[in-house]
């Protein structure tokens, strides 16, 4: 082998070496982005499923004001209609007279 055989070969070793750091550097880095990957998706599936709750939450409160409407709206209305019920009594007990 020849002396230029020789720097060729060192080169050829030392520009391997390099790769091969360049590649488990690579490697180390990707494994790091799979964790921060996962721990992302883990934080969707958390705030997903908070998500689903609040609406659960948003939507029995809907249902709870509105039960809480009709039952005032029913009391409004039957106070009404037991002044309505006066009224008339009143009404005809006068005829009556």
């Amino acid at each position: 082998m020849t002396e230029e055989d020789k720097k060729l070969l060192n080169t050829f070793e030392g520009k391997l070496r390099h790769l091969l750091l360049l590649y488990e550097e690579v490697k180390k880095e990707n494994a790091s982005l799979r964790e921060v990957l996962a721990e992302k998706d883990n934080e969707i599936l958390r705030m997903e499923n908070s998500r689903k709750e609040l609406e659960e939450k948003y939507t029995n409160l809907k249902m709870a004001r509105i039960i809480s409407i009709n039952d005032s709206e029913l009391r409004d209305t039957k106070q009404r209609l037991a002044r309505l019920v006066r009224e008339v009594d009143k009404c005809i007990a006068m005829l009556n007279e």
